[in-house]
């Protein structure tokens, strides 16, 4: 049931892939079923992403190279999951999404959701993400 959602400048689906991909299996890692993980990525419009009421795309030299110009990132994870594994899945996230030394802006924000309080399709219904699925037929 973890859900990672990725503002950042446009990506291409490679990239996006490859950042998905290696969610995945780190969260897999941890025992998560991989389909269970969900990674949405939003392009960032010129400015439309402040910080300290500056567009954070300005506090990144053109010359920046490679690497994470800027994001924001918002995780959903279960309200079990403690301290340490919030800490690595944000390294994480930061080291798949290139975050460099030249990277001005980064802001990854945990919000801690109750299985119950989502809900997943299966077999053409709703469940709550913390029941088992039906029985295949």
């Amino acid at each position: 049931m973890p859900t990672i959602e990725i503002l950042s400048p446009a990506m291409t689906v490679p990239a996006r892939r490859a950042v998905s991909v290696r969610l995945t299996r780190f969260l897999a890692a941890r025992g998560v079923a991989p389909g269970h993980v969900v990674v949405h990525f939003t392009p960032s419009e010129p400015n439309t992403l402040f910080s300290g009421g500056v567009p954070v795309a300005a506090l990144s030299p053109a010359d920046a190279g490679e690497g994470l110009r800027h994001a924001r990132v918002t995780v959903c994870v279960g309200a079990d999951r403690d301290e340490a594994f919030r800490s690595e899945l944000a390294g994480e996230i930061a080291a798949a999404l290139g975050l460099t030394e030249r990277t001005p802006f980064l802001y990854i924000e945990f919000r801690p959701t109750d299985p119950s309080h989502v809900y997943l399709a299966d077999q053409g219904r709703l469940r709550p993400a913390d029941t088992p699925r039906r029985n295949q037929p």
